[in-house]
């Protein structure tokens, strides 16, 4: 028996999403690794806690490096098609991993990081582009969010690697979790391009044949005569019609067309808050952070592989209910509630210097984390990566989403730097930051943030012409969509009926022409 269209498309993109698990392997196995004594014994003291500086800039390096590669990871991914981009990232990062495991020195090892950052930053832009483009609207929000299930997946493998590798006396402590990094990679680079290219991408492109068979591929068993392939097609082909009426693309108008800078304000405002929840301080620097309150780093790195398992839970929760609960409210709710966690455990931190002895409140501060943790990987995470890729039109989607993730990595590579000279010199203090910013964090999704949760991708202009900045009390902005219903409507030709009439009372973005124009 045949799989069904949407299993496979769904294969496909968790196909794609493997480099995630590259992503959360490396960002987990670090923290295991900086406390080793055959680690530090081959970097020498800048590798070590004496030198907050220093060790802050070989964990921030994967970031620095993730920085950089998303740039040019939207310029290749409409130049050469997203497959490609996907597998010439693979190689960027294999080499990076193999100059992690086999660096005889610190610098070595930071290069090998940074190039293995260019390679995830790369990834972590093309996945999601890539499974939003080939997604059903009903099923979008599970395919994207996979990036960051998988994610927790590399973290889970790289906790109870660093975990056992912890143990050993010798070079394998940090050279086999290093070198484990490149497996996932492998298939990656082998066999992405047996998979469908984006149809989006293809139409874009003018290759209409190649984009038909490609949706009949992913959505009807390969049958280009289905009406819900051939309505898609007509779908894309007139957003890609009004795109095309604006003119050049070019970078400018994700800047200066007034809905597509708030697009690209609210996916970097989206990504950039991420990193203020704290949870890269907890990841990077767990063995710290507990060793402040007088656990030993054996004992935290055991915390942090069953905080592991706890991640995964919450990211295969998001995955199956997030088409139906959207993106707005559990934005929100991860959001508060991860506020009210980070308040109890800064509370312990302050009054129990020296938790040892105090079983209570150690178990407490625990279970803070792990509840903490929950709350993020089933919304925060995930929906940082899927929002992005889907707000915007197929004309800027690579170069907005380029720039939406580049917040991501700022942020990161800043709490990379910023922890262990904070934790250093203000302690417990520094805990409330992510305490406070939790919470704005939840306010800014409830007033700017519209709902996207089932609507097609050539939906997504209307949406942000239409709705007001501020969305908190519009229910066309915060309403959940039916994404059935819509792909329903799609095939039976009513949405294609409803267009032509919006198309000739109503022209999306009359100002684009002027803006190009003025911007030329």
């Amino acid at each position: 028996m045949p799989l069904s269209p949407r299993v496979y498309t769904w294969l496909c993109g968790c196909f794609a999403a493997l480099g995630s698990i590259l992503f959360g392997y490396d960002l987990g196995v670090i923290s295991s690794i900086l406390p080793g004594k055959p680690f530090l014994a081959q970097m020498g003291p800048d590798a070590s806690t004496q030198n907050p500086t220093s060790q802050g800039f070989i964990v921030s390096l994967l970031v620095l490096g993730a920085l950089f590669g998303s740039v040019p990871a939207g310029l290749l991914g409409d130049y050469l098609g997203r497959r490609r981009a996907i597998m010439g990232s693979t190689v960027v990062f294999m080499v990076g991993g193999i100059s992690q495991t086999a660096a005889q020195n610190l610098a070595t090892l930071m290069v090998g990081r940074f190039l293995a950052g260019f390679g995830i930053g790369m990834l972590a832009t093309l996945a999601p582009i890539y499974q939003s483009e080939i997604a059903h609207p009903s099923i979008r929000g599970k395919l994207i969010t996979l990036t960051q299930f998988l994610l927790g997946i590399g973290a889970f493998v790289a906790s109870w690697i660093g975990y056992g590798a912890f143990f050993w006396q010798d070079q394998r402590q940090w050279r086999v979790p290093f070198g484990i990094q490149i497996v996932p990679a492998v298939p990656l680079f082998l066999f992405i391009l047996f998979f469908p290219e984006s149809p989006r991408w293809l139409a874009s492109k003018g290759r209409q044949e190649e984009a038909l068979s490609n949706l009949a591929r992913l959505h009807a068993h390969g049958n280009i005569d289905d009406p819900f392939v051939v309505a898609e097609l007509e779908d894309i082909n007139a957003a890609l019609k009004r795109e095309a009426e604006i003119g050049q693309v070019s970078w400018g108008e994700l800047f200066f067309v007034p809905s597509n800078f708030r697009r690209l304000a609210l996916g970097f405002v989206l990504q950039f808050s991420v990193q203020m929840t704290g949870v890269s301080a907890i990841q990077y620097y767990s063995p710290q952070i507990f060793s402040a309150i007088g656990f030993q780093a054996h004992q935290t790195l055991l915390v942090q592989s069953i905080n592991s398992v706890i991640a995964l839970i919450g990211e295969a929760c998001c995955v199956l209910f997030v088409d139906a609960l959207g993106r707005r409210k559990p934005l929100i709710w991860a959001n508060l509630l991860d506020t009210i966690w980070f308040i109890v455990a800064t509370a312990i931190m302050a009054n129990y210097p020296n938790i040892s002895g105090q079983v209570a409140a150690g178990w407490i501060f625990i279970l803070m984390t792990w509840a903490f943790n929950f709350c993020f990987s089933a919304a925060i995470g995930p929906l940082s990566w899927a929002y992005p890729a889907e707000i915007f039109n197929t004309r800027t989607r690579a170069k907005g989403t380029s720039l939406t993730s580049m917040s991501a990595w700022v942020s990161n590579f800043m709490i990379a730097e910023v922890t262990p000279i904070a934790f250093k010199n203000v302690q417990w203090r520094y805990m409330m930051v992510f305490a406070i910013c939790s919470f704005t964090n939840a306010v800014t999704m409830w007033a700017f943030y519209p709902e996207t949760a089932g609507r097609r991708l050539e939906e997504m202009d209307e949406l942000f012409e239409t709705t007001p900045a501020f969305v908190a009390f519009h229910k066309e902005a915060t309403k959940i969509m039916k994404g059935r219903e819509a792909e329903e409507a799609l095939t039976q030709g009513v949405l294609r009926h409803e267009m032509s009439i919006r198309r000739d009372e109503y022209s999306p973005e009359k100002d684009h022409s002027q803006h190009i124009d003025t911007m030329a």
